[in-house]
């Protein structure tokens, strides 16, 4: 397949006709917040919450984009609440909590799927680039951990985190600012796992591997034309794929789970690397 007819991304029809194994009323009465719910991997994750009854609360940086999603997700029949926000400002996240607070009283489920990354050799990083992309995926993944972590302490409720990482078991190279940005917040994850358990917060990580999502339509077409030669399946995956992962963490199946990685890459892990930035000759066969 050629890189110009690779599809990254489902159509807001499409997402919503997707079949799931999951009850229509699991999350009834449960409050859900999914950040970076405007585009991509997070909104997908955000529709089958709504699909499955959960109360909304989306936020991301766009504000145009996230009241757009927002104004979609309501039409699923879900409750939305919709924040303007950047995770890396550890202010905008207690504020945003403040808020879910007030309007909710409670929070069931946080998806910390908010991130960013460029592809480009590591050589050629700007200080600006590298902590622009440490600041987002590592400081305001933990910003928005440890916000949700002391209301659910406060309140003596229970809690679930699902942090969207990425496959970085083989490295990522073309990508590896985030890489280490990721397994940052792998080993987060579980380091407070252990910690939060006593308060019956449950802590767990979702990594896909090359899925079709828009968050790959920017990358050049000789780095997105190596995506179907990543994993021994051959293709990539779909945003439903990380979907229903982040639904079976953060439901009852995933009561007995903590501190725990799932990996939905086709066996990327096993097989090779992607490379974003369009594979050297170097390491061509």
């Amino acid at each position: 397949m050629a890189a110009n007819d690779l599809k990254f991304g489902s159509s807001d029809a499409e997402m919503v006709a997707l079949p799931t194994v999951f009850a229509p009323d699991l999350f009834k009465d449960k409050v859900v917040l999914v950040s970076g719910a405007g585009s991509g991997l997070g909104k997908a994750i955000a529709v089958l919450f709504a699909r499955l009854g959960g109360t909304l609360v989306v936020c991301g940086r766009n504000p145009e984009k996230i009241e757009a999603a927002g104004a979609f997700f309501r039409t699923l029949g879900s409750d939305v609440m919709v924040h303007a926000m950047t995770i890396r400002d550890p202010d905008a996240v207690t504020e945003m909590m403040n808020a879910v607070d007030e309007r909710y009283g409670r929070l069931d489920v946080l998806i910390n799927n908010a991130g960013g990354q460029f592809p480009q050799a590591a050589i050629d990083y700007s200080i600006k680039g590298w902590n622009a992309v440490i600041d987002t995926n590592l400081n305001g993944t933990w910003h928005m951990m440890q916000a949700a972590a002391r209301r659910w302490r406060d309140k003596e409720q229970q809690g679930t985190i699902v942090n969207i990482v990425a496959d970085i078991w083989r490295g990522m190279p073309g990508i590896a600012h985030t890489c280490a940005a990721r397994a940052g917040v792998i080993y987060l994850s579980k380091s407070v796992a252990i910690e939060w358990a006593p308060m019956d917060i449950r802590v767990n990580c979702v990594a896909p591997g090359c899925v079709e999502s828009t968050g790959f339509n920017n990358y050049p077409e000789e780095g997105a034309a190596t995506f179907n030669e990543s994993n021994p399946l051959r293709r990539t995956g779909d945003e439903q794929d990380v979907a229903e992962a982040c639904v079976y963490l953060a439901a009852s199946s995933g009561k007995f789970v903590t501190g725990e990685v799932i990996t939905v890459d086709g066996g990327q892990q096993l097989w090779g690397d992607p490379w974003p930035t369009g594979r050297p000759d170097y390491f061509k066969l």
